[in-house]
């Protein structure tokens, strides 16, 4: 590898904002925010809003959208268009 060209690749903590779950990998994201891990060390902390721990995908929640209703909702705000 070249020298001075690569990111700084580094040990990171990501945290999922919305269950708390933390995971160390290596990354080149940056930040202010540090956590202490279980290993004693220091590491940067990277609050994320979405992981495997809170994606519908991954957890086998699913979402159901309220389809009718918003076609419903468009209709009576914007008005239905007659047939041509």
């Amino acid at each position: 590898m070249k020298a001075g060209i690569h990111p700084d690749y580094h040990p990171v903590v990501f945290q999922d904002a919305s269950t708390g779950t933390a995971f160390l990998t290596r990354s080149t994201a940056v930040s202010n925010r540090t956590v202490e891990w279980s290993d004693g060390n220091t590491y940067p902390l990277v609050v994320v809003d979405i992981t495997s721990e809170s994606h519908p995908f991954w957890t086998g929640a699913k979402r159901v959208m309220d389809t009718a209703g918003r076609v419903e909702r468009f209709h009576r705000r914007y008005g239905k268009r007659g047939d041509r």
